[in-house]
């Protein structure tokens, strides 16, 4: 192989080793512009859920703060490629004849001063895909926290209507015990069965619907969204309380005068 030849191959080696390390470093430039893309969405992405935790906080009359979980990992992208460490901190903060130059009472490290391994630095892809993982799972918590604040805080896991029978059905039932008591003492007694009866057949249903009726508009609204009309269900309410109070009353009545 003759000289010029030789110069040849040196050339093409050397275009070869240059456009491979071209490609490399626009290969690495376009990873850092993904990985800092990555970064910004997933940014936007938590400012975006502070804001609906703010909402959330507010709607159920409380503040909601936005905090880094224990353990999560901070997101950094590295601004070039093996970066020196910052003077004065990490292993360029060792003495030694390298930080002492012209001092030959310095050694290479100082007794006790002999740096060990440095850690290796964090991949920012991991930390990305950690930090993606945590804003999926307070994704998941903040949809749960909002499914919970649209039901009401009473009798949450039944429908509208049977919350209203129960509410309704319940107030009936208290305020006919409550009038059986008053009926049966001997104070009451003197007064006669009429005006008792009477009391009984119109009174005590009326007041137990009112009752039924303020609890379902105090508790049996939800949470997120409660200025909207909770379901009260007034017509059923009001034949409940009308037809359970009188014949719970009368029940009693007729049991008591038998025995």
């Amino acid at each position: 192989m003759t000289g010029f030849e030789e110069y040849a191959a040196l050339v093409r080696e050397l275009s070869a080793r240059q456009r491979g390390g071209e490609q490399a470093v626009a290969a690495e430039a376009e990873r850092r512009r993904g990985l800092h893309a990555a970064a910004d969405q997933l940014g936007q992405r938590l400012a975006a859920q502070g804001q609906r935790l703010d909402q959330l906080g507010r709607a159920i009359g409380g503040s909601a703060s936005v905090t880094v979980p224990e353990g999560a990992p901070a997101v950094s992208v590295p601004a070039s490629p093996g970066g020196a460490p910052p003077p004065g901190t990490g292993a360029g903060a060792t003495g030694g004849a390298a930080a002492a130059p012209g001092r030959p009472e310095v050694g290479a490290y100082p007794e006790g001063t002999v740096p060990g391994p440095r850690a290796p630095e964090p991949d920012p892809a991991a930390e990305l895909a950690a930090a993606r993982q945590l804003a999926d799972e307070a994704d998941r918590y903040g949809q749960q926290a909002e499914a919970i604040g649209h039901r009401p805080m009473l009798l949450p896991t039944w429908s509208p209507a049977a919350r209203a029978v129960a509410v309704y059905a319940a107030c009936a039932l208290a305020g006919s015990v409550l009038m059986c008591g008053a009926a049966l003492s001997p104070a009451n007694q003197a007064v006669g069965l009429g005006p008792v009866l009477a009391v009984a057949c119109t009174g005590i249903p009326l007041l137990s619907f009112l009752a039924g009726h303020l609890i379902l508009g105090r508790w049996g609204r939800p949470v997120i969204g409660g200025d909207l009309p909770s379901s009260r269900y007034v017509p059923l309410g009001f034949v409940i309380c009308a037809l359970l109070s009188p014949s719970l009353y009368c029940a009693v009545l007729v049991v008591t005068r038998l025995t």
